[in-house]
């Protein structure tokens, strides 16, 4: 694809307003959510302590070094530590004074109470910030729909690009699999392996990307059986060209433009599918920063309002965005317009 179908492109993307802004300030979001030791965190960004700097968010400063008594990480929310660092120095606390594991045992009713100066949205049923959780949240669900997105999607197009162009005995092969492997229970092969092993970030991915690839299978495929015996790629066949480099260089760039088109949707089923798996306890381990794992705790605390409307509201604002995202993104690569 050339220079200038890449710029008419994006022209189409841009004019499609409600797009082109839901993608602006999706990026402005998950920005935001890669600071979020920045934004939400129980350490100074920066602490002048005796005429020195120290920057806690990537160092652990002790009390003991704060002229304190204790040789563990100190605790600048404890209002001896506030004052040891104002009788000597200054600090800067981020906006937000509580990571997602903080625990405020400070709170003016039992766990979990509402929303204070403090606690900007309140604290769930252990007395975290939930604010706080929802940013970390956010980060965790963004960065593990993107790479489950990202690579599954690899797979996908390369297993369709080898159906497609070879055809015959291989294709054949390869559909069978697939219709075999897509057969397969998923969220039971899931539950079985969570019993053997510990859940983790790395685990997730890895299980949910033994099924995610076979969404892509179908389109790459199409393009494949439609362009193997255009002109361009029988004359390619006899000057002697490389098979895969038929494949990658003068088909592939066309059979992806089809397969882009579905990548934001890919996106939205990832997060998702990672918020039902925390809420149903299938996903990451206890303690982590989870949208589904919230959802849980509104579950099971109907009278705290305050934990499941904003974590409701965060995710149907990203999902319609993506959602929004995704109709420009397949306007702009329609080949009517």
């Amino acid at each position: 694809m050339d220079f200038q179908k890449v710029k008419a492109r994006y022209e189409l993307f841009k004019n499609n307003k409600r797009g082109f802004y839901s993608l602006v300030i999706f990026l402005i979001i998950f920005s935001c959510s890669l600071c979020a030791e920045f934004i939400a965190n129980d350490v100074p960004i920066i602490l002048h302590f005796k005429g020195k700097y120290y920057f806690p968010i990537v160092e652990t400063v002790t009390e003991e070094q704060l002229g304190g008594d204790y040789v563990t990480q100190a605790d600048f929310n404890d209002p001896y530590v506030i004052k040891l660092v104002e009788d000597n120095g200054w600090m800067i606390m981020p906006i937000i004074h509580y990571s997602y594991k903080s625990i405020n045992y400070e709170l003016p009713q039992p766990a979990p109470s509402p929303p204070t100066h403090e606690n900007y949205m309140g604290t769930d049923d252990e007395g975290r910030d939930v604010l706080a959780r929802i940013i970390y949240g956010l980060r965790i669900s963004i960065i593990f729909g993107l790479m489950l997105t990202i690579i599954s999607s690899i797979i996908g197009i390369f297993m369709g690009a080898i159906q497609g162009y070879f055809g015959g005995k291989v294709d054949i092969s390869l559909q069978r699999f697939i219709e075999v492997w897509s057969g397969l229970p998923a969220l039971y092969i899931l539950i079985i392996l969570s019993s053997m092993i510990i859940p983790s970030f790395w685990w997730l991915l890895g299980i949910l990307l033994l099924f995610s690839w076979i969404s892509l299978v179908g389109v790459v495929r199409a393009e494949f059986l439609k362009a193997r015996n255009l002109e361009y790629v029988l004359a390619a066949r006899a000057m002697g060209v490389q098979e895969f480099s038929i494949i990658f260089r003068h088909i592939l760039p066309n059979a992806f433009v089809a397969s882009m088109t579905f990548i934001p949707f890919l996106l939205n089923g990832s997060i998702t599918t990672l918020t039902s798996l925390d809420f149903l306890g299938l996903g990451l381990p206890p303690g982590s920063p989870s949208l589904g794992e919230m959802l849980a705790q509104a579950k099971n605390n109907l009278h705290a309002l305050w934990i499941g409307i904003p974590v409701f509201a965060t995710l149907t604002l990203i999902l319609a965005l993506l959602i929004f995202i995704g109709e420009a993104i397949r306007n702009a690569f329609d080949p009517r317009k």
